[in-house]
């Protein structure tokens, strides 16, 4: 860890709701948190939501953005140290750039200029896939704590990466990791001669690999419980249904079942819809892709 986590605001309700996500999380990793509003050449051009006090033109409405997400952060956590910073550019691009280096680079689902339909945006859905450290969607204000990190595991490079952020994670809020680790049944008629039975073996098998596989971080990690679900089916409805009782959800960005080169899996891309608490999205370090 080093010791940064990088917000993304825009004066929306979802960015507002990260902003304090961050925060608090920052508070508890014992961390500086950088907040970063992406001033777009051309956005002056077009209608914006202004916040009270800065109407007059787009650059105040830049810097009251900065200014109104540094106050609530410091409301949230007023030991927390704080910076701004107002980049141009791209959205996308410039946020990957402003959290290289970062803990974690936390956004809102959607942003000002999203339709209220969409329960992802295009700028979360991209910095997802793209960029270089642990994205955080936060969706709305997430005020019950369960004290349970949830994370979906395979046994792939990009589970093992998204069980790492896990643990850290649930270590900084005395929380338990509840990894999940789900598989689709193999294709058998269910009029087959000991179907049934198989079935069981199946699970049964399923079952030990993933205490097998999880075991290490037992051993690496004894200071945060570790509890495991094995569950037969698609993990999408498994992770989703976790996210219930949880204060995170973390995915790796693809998993064993990905096409090679996919920026960001069925998977993950299908968690980040359905999940009811916020959702990290773990990458691979660089040199293990």
């Amino acid at each position: 860890m080093t010791g940064l986590v990088v917000a993304a605001v825009d004066g929306s309700k979802p960015a507002t709701a990260a902003l304090e996500w961050a925060a608090d999380d920052a508070r508890r990793r014992g961390a500086a948190l950088r907040i970063v509003h992406v001033r777009e050449p051309w956005a002056h051009q077009y209608p914006f939501h202004a916040v009270e006090g800065f109407t007059d033109s787009y650059g105040e409405f830049c810097e009251g953005v900065l200014a109104a997400a540094a106050e609530r952060a410091h409301q949230v956590a007023p030991d927390l140290e704080v910076t701004t910073e107002l980049a141009e550019g791209t959205v996308v691009e410039t946020l990957r750039a402003a959290s290289a280096g970062a803990d974690a680079l936390v956004v809102g689902s959607r942003g000002a200029g999203g339709f209220s339909g969409l329960v992802l945006g295009s700028v979360g859905l991209g910095l997802t896939g793209h960029a270089p450290v642990p994205v955080v969607v936060v969706r709305r204000p997430h005020r019950d704590e369960y004290h349970e990190v949830v994370v979906g595991f395979d046994g792939s490079p990009h589970s093992e990466a998204a069980l790492e952020f896990a643990f850290e994670e649930a270590r900084a809020r005395r929380a338990r990791v509840h990894a999940v680790y789900a598989w689709e049944a193999p294709i058998f008629s269910p009029f087959a001669t000991g179907y049934t039975a198989t079935m069981h073996e199946v699970f049964d098998e399923e079952s030990r690999s993933a205490r097998l596989r999880l075991a290490p971080w037992r051993e690496k990690h004894p200071d945060v419980p570790l509890v495991e679900s094995a569950v037969f089916g698609h993990p999408v409805p498994a992770l989703a249904e976790a996210s219930l009782v949880a204060d995170l959800v973390v995915v790796g960005s693809r998993g064993l079942g990905g096409v090679r080169g996919a920026l960001l899996g069925s998977v993950s891309h299908a968690v980040l819809h359905r999940a009811h608490c916020p959702v990290a999205v773990v990458r691979l370090p660089e040199g293990k892709r």
